[in-house]
């Protein structure tokens, strides 16, 4: 059936799930009895109601759902085609308006022309229609209105994702990194069938040569957060080009989360790296995030382990007292920091990746920090350090069985070791054809 305001709901394929609702808007009794007897001698399940004028059609319009309007055009209240104009005014707020044949004594083939350009889907002539025309009629007249309300909602859908995927594309700022031998790839995996999610993440080089880089996820999921998030994401690179200190940064970016957020209990967690700019040590601040994991050793040998944290601060928007206290990472060579926010440790294990100790078992298992580990160590092994992060977020989704509950966001930082090896610069969102056919 026709759906929407102004429709009735039916099958996915377009079949009838219930009687089509036909409104007969006829004033005279004789007349009205007689279409009444061939709408029930045609072959199609209908439901009749009748109006006697335009006016009490708009109520009854305005009241039920109603599939087809099979209206006379000589009524009371409406002579001629205004009865048309007037009954598909009353239905322009309906997202879907029923069908409207017009059943006239007027044989004329220019008063058909002009009904259908008025809005009339058929035109028929009382006295020359029988059982088999009308129905046939009102078949297709209503098929005529699925079909129009699939392409509606097709095109609402295909709006809708566009306009998502648009937003969705803001959430990978480009890094504004000048040294070459810096590696930034990132990547973002929208969870709930590709909604907006609250994951943000940045790379900015300072005056200094410092490479200040974070990750941050807003607690819940959708638009609001989504705007939050890339509120918080401008936020945090306003404060970097001007100079802020890294130590400063987290303060001033929960003043402006306190300000925006639209509750209180709002939060955001987040990861702050600030590589060097002799490129020898790391500070990394953790704000109730994940501690990131941190590669090193040279090509072909790399080598990742969990940073265990020594310094972990509160979440930003948290009511309590504590600040951020820098931990600082030696380093020597070439290395690389990798950040990531909860959706990707949170990530179920499906039945069919599951060990058998695991299957059958109550509760899901949880990809967790270790089993992060194990892919991001598995994968460098297998296929080198480019192209690391496209490759860890499809062997989650692919454990995970399909899209991800949660959105998942990844950042990897690195330095090659001499400005002679050009850094791997690359950035993923998951929401292409290509990750749609998993």
């Amino acid at each position: 059936m026709i759906s929407g305001d102004g429709g009735r709901a039916g099958s996915e394929d377009g079949e009838s799930a219930e009687p089509a609702v036909v409104l007969l808007v006829e004033d005279d009794d004789g007349d009205a009895l007689l279409v009444t007897e061939l709408l029930a001698d045609a072959e199609i399940a209908i439901e009749v109601r009748r109006a006697t004028s335009v006016a009490q059609a708009a109520e009854e319009l305005a009241q039920t759902a109603v599939d087809c309007l099979v209206v006379d055009l000589g009524l009371p209240d409406a002579v001629g085609l205004a009865a048309v104009e007037r009954l598909r005014r009353s239905t322009e707020r309906h997202s879907v308006p029923p069908a409207l044949v017009v059943l006239t004594g007027h044989a004329g083939i220019d008063q058909g022309v002009r009904a259908v350009a008025a809005g009339a889907d058929d035109y028929l002539v009382k006295g020359e229609t029988g059982p088999d025309l009308l129905a046939r009629s009102l078949r297709y007249a209503l098929q005529r209105r699925r079909s129009a309300a699939q392409q509606r909602a097709l095109y609402r859908s295909e709006v809708r994702a566009a306009e998502t995927a648009r937003l969705e594309r803001a959430l990978l700022p480009k890094p504004l990194v000048e040294d070459v031998a810096v590696s930034v790839m990132v990547g973002y995996l929208p969870g709930g069938n590709g909604l907006l999610g609250g994951d943000f993440f940045d790379s900015v080089e300072m005056a200094d040569g410092t490479v200040l880089s974070m990750i941050g996820d807003v607690a819940g999921h959708g638009p609001d957060e989504a705007a939050l998030g890339a509120t918080l994401r401008t936020a945090w690179r306003t404060l970097v080009l001007t100079g802020t200190p890294p130590a400063d940064v987290l303060g001033h970016l929960e003043r402006v989360l306190v300000t925006e957020r639209s509750q209180p209990e709002i939060f955001v967690t987040l990861c702050q790296v600030a590589v060097a700019a002799d490129r020898g040590s790391i500070d990394v601040y953790l704000a109730g995030h994940p501690a990131p994991m941190l590669l090193t050793g040279p090509v072909g040998a790399v080598r990742c382990d969990v940073v265990e944290p020594t310094s972990r601060g509160r979440a930003l928007g948290i009511p309590i007292d504590g600040g951020w206290r820098p931990q600082r990472l030696e380093v020597d060579g070439p290395f690389a920091v990798l950040m990531y926010t909860d959706g990707l440790v949170e990530a179920s294990v499906a039945d069919s990746a599951a060990g058998p100790e695991r299957r059958g078992r109550r509760g899901p298992e949880r990809v967790g920090v270790d089993g992060l580990h194990r892919l991001v160590q598995q994968e460098l092994d297998g296929s080198g350090f480019v192209g690391v992060v496209e490759r860890v977020l499809r062997r989650v989704r692919a454990i995970h069985g399909g899209p991800l509950v949660d959105d998942a966001a990844m950042l990897v930082v690195g330095w090659t070791g001499t400005r002679e090896v050009i850094g791997e610069r690359s950035s993923t969102l998951a929401d292409s054809a290509e990750w749609a056919r998993w």
